[in-house]
Order: C-alpha cells, then structure tokens, then sequence
C-alpha cells in the first residue's frame, strides 16, 4: 500500500490508524469556544483532580460547520469519578453552551485515567483517547497506550455490545413525545449505527475513517442490500428527523440486524462490570 493510499484509509506509514485530529485543525470560527472550555477546565477541575483533557469530534478534525456542530470533550481524572465532578461537568457544559455561540450543545465524558489505561479498555476507550482524541490539558495518556490496527479485535472491542443498545432506544422510542426528543434520539442512534457498520467491515476494508458518509459507502461496498438504509443512517446523523418510520426503521429493522451480524463475524465485547 502506497503513502497516498495509507494516508486515504486514515494509516500511517507501519499501517497503524493515525491520530485523526489536532489543535491546528481547528476552524478560526472554534477558537474561542476551544481556549474557553481550556480556562472553564482549568479553573473548575485544577490540576489535583484533572489528569488530562482532550478534544474529539469535529473541532478537532477542522470539518465543524458554526452552528450546527457540538463541542465534545473527555476529562481524565486522576481517579474515578464523582457525583460533584459529573456535577461540575454539567455546570462547565451549560457554561460554555450559553457563553459560545457556534457550537450547538457541549458535552463532557468523566473518566479516571487508570480506567482509559486499563487492559479492559485498551481496545476501546483507550483507542478513542489515543487515535480519536486531541489534547488539550496535562500529560497526553496516548504515550502510555499502544499503536493500533484495523483489526477484528479492535472491531469487537469498539461495537460488540450494539446489541445492549437496543431495549434503551426501543423504551426512549416509545416514551418520545415531543419533536426535540425524537431529534435527539434518532441523531444518536443513527451515528452509533454508522459507526457500528464501518467497524464491521473495518478490518476487511483495512481502515479508519470518523467520517459518517464515508463510513456508510464503505460498509455498503460489503453489505449492498443495507446501503439505502445505512445512507439513511448517515443522512440522520448530519441532520436528525422527528419522522416516526426512520426511528421505527433504525431502531426496529437496521440496528437489530446489524448488532446479530456483528456478533456472528466479530463476536461480543468483553463485559463491564
């Protein structure tokens, strides 16, 4: 496989998944919404609970449109965490949303730093920090983990427990009153769905990509009768609906398909305690 070709498929040179973001791919329009979340940080966690922060999604990856992307963040604490952090999270995440203006919502994942350099997330968590996840604050946890490669294991690891998803999304589904909250679900369910279906296939295709429309055309390339449906996926991910039959669809048809195959080819992910 050639430089170029490495490079398209999200690879470095020894085939291992690249990095995918950095701080100097961060849209002009993000800047200041990206050195505020650095201050709230600093100023509410310190330096004796907070271990490291990161960026993911979007921002990072210099494809965030203003106005319509969200602000996504992970907190490594130096141990697990509490009620009054996930508290401070919350207050840090209102903050931010009201004070800046080009993201649409902020969201703040908790994490104790043993537990992103456990062996039971090494294949998981620790791969998002290390390949999906930007630094931001303290020491980058990436140096402590290992490099990683398309691999069925990582597949396993990353979505083998879609299947746990299911009876969640069918209960918030059906308690679903409003248009807000129809939006809200079918834009989550519908990334994990893509995410679920590029994984599959990741190691076949020899991968990675955080992209949704081309995780959908390329696991299409491999399961061409679901690819309308994973277009549709996609499409919702970008652009969430309240359309009652794309919920029905995604919940009730793509995603309980999609969580047998995947534990048929890849098998289930290690269970969490």
């Amino acid at each position: 496989m050639g430089d170029t070709e490495l490079r398209d498929r999200g690879l470095a040179e020894d085939g291992t998944i690249r990095r995918e973001g950095s701080l100097s791919r961060i849209p002009a329009a993000f800047a200041p919404v990206v050195e505020a979340a650095r201050s709230r940080i600093t100023e509410t966690f310190g330096a004796t609970r907070l271990h490291s922060a990161y960026l993911y999604g979007s921002i990072p990856r210099g494809t965030a449109i203003p106005g319509v992307s969200d602000l996504d963040l992970l907190l490594a604490l130096r141990d697990g965490p509490t009620e009054a952090d996930r508290a401070t999270a919350r207050s840090v995440e209102a903050a931010l949303d009201a004070a800046c203006g080009p993201v649409d919502g902020v969201g703040i994942l908790l994490f104790g730093a043993d537990t992103l350099l456990s062996e039971l997330e090494r294949h998981d968590m620790g791969f998002f920090v290390a390949c999906l996840c930007t630094p931001l604050l303290g020491d980058d946890l990436a140096t402590r983990l290992p490099r990683y490669r398309p691999t069925p294991l990582l597949a396993r690891e990353t979505n083998g427990d879609l299947c746990l998803s299911l009876p969640r999304w069918r209960s918030r589904a059906a308690g679903a009153t409003t248009d807000a909250e129809r939006r809200n679900l079918s834009r989550g369910v519908a990334r994990r769905i893509v995410r679920s279906g590029f994984t599959l296939v990741m190691p076949r295709w020899g991968g990675w990509t955080s992209d949704i429309e081309e995780s959908a055309e390329i696991f299409g390339r491999y399961y061409p009768e679901r690819i309308e449906q994973m277009r549709v996926a996609a499409a919702t991910g970008r652009t969430p609906s309240t359309d009652p039959a794309v919920l029905t669809m995604l919940i009730d048809d793509l995603a309980p398909w999609l969580a047998a195959e995947y534990i048929a080819v890849h098998g289930e992910k290690a269970p969490r305690p």
